[in-house]
């Protein structure tokens, strides 16, 4: 089958998901490669092409191919690109920050979408959704952990703060997001306490202590908020809460999606920050680490094994 491959337009994405070095001979898809795919990284389309890959426009690969791969959430733009029944694959999440898409692109299109969500990937058509068996969960934790790492340190530098020995941190979950936020705010020696899902009572009971909390725990509108609006009444005044989850509206009741560029917001004298592609600012190295895994687990093996999730028309 052909896999094709479209640079993420989404606002400040720079990552770039596959890389040739990862590109071996027993791929098992022909790879159609976007114009300039690789240009954030100083990738020319020759180094593809050495690879076998076809270079060709990102209108010719929407018109020609099925299946078509976006790291990001496809923009407006290509819109009047996309054809009935084809086949989105890339971090879709169609019941988190991809919702409009789904419903008001994907469900109308008919379009095949594969959510490849590192703990849950899920294949969606319309009302069906359907756990894709063939991916191990946590393939891409790397790219989560820099996610806590990213967020953390973006969500500093814009509040204006240089945490010391006196700056109280919570930190929820264990999870790699979570690692990640724990392995950067810990170097500047903060009085740290990590809470799980067994301690969050614990949490609640003292939610009022903290200068800075860090959400790890995604829940996508499965399960109940992690914090409630009631709850962040509680909660100091000046507080940075940062979501490294980037699970707004969800995690953290009444939170809303900011951009890179603009990643904070105040509300009730809390500063949320909640930012939903933050590791693209580390993106050399989260381009690495998202390369290596998706090839193993997503861009080798036939994508055909996709399409045969779903019931035949």
């Amino acid at each position: 089958m052909k896999l094709g491959f479209v640079k993420p337009t989404y606002p400040s994405e720079q990552r770039v998901a596959l890389l040739p070095e990862h590109i071996t001979d027993d791929y098992e898809n022909e790879l159609v490669i976007e114009t300039g795919f690789g240009a954030n990284l100083g990738i020319s389309d020759a180094e593809y092409e050495k690879k076998g890959c076809r270079i060709d426009t990102r209108e010719n690969i929407f018109k020609t191919l099925d299946t078509i791969f976006c790291l990001k959430l496809l923009q407006p733009q290509d819109y009047d690109m996309i054809r009935d029944g084809q086949m989105i694959i890339g971090w879709t999440h169609p019941t988190g920050s991809g919702t409009e898409f789904y419903k008001n692109i994907a469900c109308k299109k008919k379009l095949k979408v594969i959510d490849l969500d590192n703990i849950y990937p899920t294949a969606h058509l319309g009302d069906l959704h359907i756990p894709v068996p063939f991916i191990k969960k946590n393939f891409v934790w790397k790219n989560s952990f820099y996610a806590g790492v990213a967020s953390t340190q973006h969500a500093l530098f814009h509040f204006g703060l240089y945490p010391n020995s006196d700056t109280k941190v919570a930190i929820l979950a264990s999870g790699s997001v979570s690692q990640g936020a724990y392995s950067y705010i810990s170097k500047y020696n903060v009085d740290l306490r990590l809470f799980y899902r067994k301690t969050m009572n614990e949490f609640y009971e003292t939610i009022g202590d903290y200068d800075i909390i860090i959400n790890g725990i995604e829940v996508d509108g499965t399960v109940d908020h992690i914090i409630t609006e009631e709850q962040l009444k509680q909660v100091k005044r000046g507080c940075l809460v940062i979501d490294a989850a980037a699970d707004a509206g969800n995690a953290i009741e009444g939170t809303r999606y900011m951009s890179i560029a603009d990643p904070m917001y105040e509300k009730d004298g809390l500063y949320f920050y909640e930012v939903n592609n933050a590791p693209s600012l580390l993106y050399r190295n989260t381009s690495f680490e998202i390369s290596k895994s998706f090839s193993e687990w997503v861009y080798k093996k036939d994508v055909s094994r996709f399409w045969s999730l779903f019931p035949e028309d």
